[in-house]
């Protein structure tokens, strides 16, 4: 059966993930980190993604970007993994895939789910029990939107900069939606969507983008998927 053809449409926010092969822990220790960072930061340059939101886990990865061509996407995570697959070999002296097939993606509502999807992947850390706060973890955006911190690939979203016109009440404000729980089922959502690839947004904006772009994403069953995957 042909796979089903990844629409990643110029100015659209996606919800990328990434995934280990077989759920295969992808970064050991900081330096892997690290190299995959910079990886990142010469790619997106490269292929014209902004980089508004990440975080990278043990075994995945979570990106929130806007490609800037149709195909800036696909090239920027087909440049980005296979250069840090032959960094991880090569430093690990192992041979094969690191990563589990495709990256998994979905188109993100700006008007509705923008800043929902970016908590949650921020928050992916404390949800894995791996720290309590998520301004204690390093490998994520939320120094950058909780506090602040600035790097030159980071590009902020008008989501997030509209949020609070001052920055000093933006990082406080921000602060305050993250420690607020998601609205009940919200998490779900956002991991069915990116998952069988499915607009994350509401009614209206999925059917707009089903009517632009033809029927999106695989079936239902990829819910469950998501659910047990924990992703």
């Amino acid at each position: 059966m042909p796979r089903r053809q990844r629409i990643c449409p110029a100015g659209m926010p996606q919800h990328v993930i990434q995934r280990g092969n077989n759920r295969q822990v992808c970064f050991e220790d900081f330096p892997d980190r690290a190299a995959y960072m910079a990886f990142l930061s010469r790619y997106q340059e490269e292929h014209e993604v902004d980089i508004h939101a990440w975080v990278l886990m043990s075994n995945h990865t979570h990106l929130l970007v806007t490609p800037q061509t149709d195909l800036a996407l696909s090239r920027f995570m087909k440049a980005l993994g296979q250069r840090y697959a032959q960094y991880f070999n090569h430093k690990y002296d192992r041979s094969g895939t690191l990563w589990e097939g495709r990256f998994k993606s979905c188109l993100v509502d700006t008007e509705s789910y923008f800043l929902q999807c970016q908590r949650y992947i921020e928050l992916n850390p404390v949800k894995a029990g791996m720290v309590e706060y998520a301004g204690d973890y390093q490998w994520s955006s939320y120094r950058c939107h909780g506090y602040g911190m600035k790097l030159k690939w980071h590009t902020p979203h008008p989501c997030y900069l509209n949020y609070q016109p001052d920055p000093d009440k933006r990082f406080e404000s921000y602060r305050s939606f993250v420690a607020t729980p998601s609205p009940e089922g919200t998490d779900d959502l956002i991991r069915y969507a990116a998952i069988a690839g499915k607009p994350l947004g509401s009614q209206d904006f999925q059917e707009r983008m089903e009517a632009r772009f033809g029927r999106l994403g695989s079936d239902p069953s990829a819910f469950g998927l998501a659910k047990c995957l924990g992703v």
